[in-house]
């Protein structure tokens, strides 16, 4: 039985709880097979071939959240060419989602992680400087325009291209976007420090323009690398604390 609309809107619902099961053995594996069990639903009668295949994607699986949405859709897409009696066996599929899941980590991690979410940030802290509460919802617009509407074309993506999907030109035009949101993110940092700096008009204190350019510094340097661990989070918002307790 073909696919249809209703079956990938079903798996579009469930990406958003894709990570909900979470774990250091499979990481988003779990997930990742209760996203695609309507497509397993659909495609297989009940019985050994459904649970089968149902508990052969629970393998693992890792890749950024947001982006796993095309990787559904050519595993939905290949499932289908599966259920057809073509010749894609559980090594194909298994091969598939390694390959489409470390590509789709590398474009996300860059596009969401490294891009998006600082873009948003800034959004927000232009307005926030100014002591106005849009901001945090401007964060948040910002963030999910682009977030929830790659999550839900992402899957009709993956579905349209199959396992060549990244190379149908979705590659190249995620690089664009990430090229075009670098260019206005530095713009708004650039717009963001003259904020901080000179508020109304009035230059801040030595004090002040020192732990800016410091922070900016330490920022850039840290951007470059890996996402900080939970505990350098808490370390690093310990020593924000104390400093800021200190400028009071």
């Amino acid at each position: 039985m073909p696919l249809g609309s209703g079956d990938l809107r079903r798996v579009v619902l469930r990406t958003h709880l894709l990570q909900a099961t979470w774990n250091y053995e499979r990481q988003q594996g779990v997930g990742w097979a209760w996203s695609l069990q309507p497509v397993i639903e659909r495609l297989y009668p009940k019985g050994e071939t459904r649970t089968e295949r149902l508990a052969e994607h629970t393998a693992y699986f890792n890749t950024q959240p947001t982006l796993a949405s095309v990787a559904l859709g050519a595993a939905a897409a290949l499932e289908e060419q599966r259920a057809n009696g073509e010749p894609v066996d559980a090594d194909i599929m298994a091969r598939v989602k390694g390959v489409l899941g470390s590509a789709l980590a590398a474009i996300g991690d860059r596009l969401f992680w490294f891009t998006l979410r600082p873009f948003a940030a800034c959004v927000g802290l232009i307005f926030a400087t100014r002591g106005m509460w849009v901001g945090a919802l401007l964060l948040w617009a910002c963030y999910n325009a682009l977030h929830l509407v790659i999550r839900t074309r992402g899957v009709e993506w993956g579905y349209r291209g199959g396992p060549g999907v990244l190379s149908e030109g979705l590659r190249a035009a995620l690089e664009r976007l990430i090229g075009r949101l670098s260019v206005m993110g530095s713009m708004l940092v650039g717009i963001l420090t003259a904020v901080l700096l000179v508020p109304g008009g009035e230059p801040r204190e030595v004090t002040f323009q020192v732990l800016l350019i410091a922070g900016l510094v330490l920022g850039l340097l840290s951007a470059a690398r890996a996402r900080p661990t939970p505990s350098q989070w808490a370390l690093g918002l310990g020593v924000l604390t104390v400093a800021s307790a200190w400028l009071r």
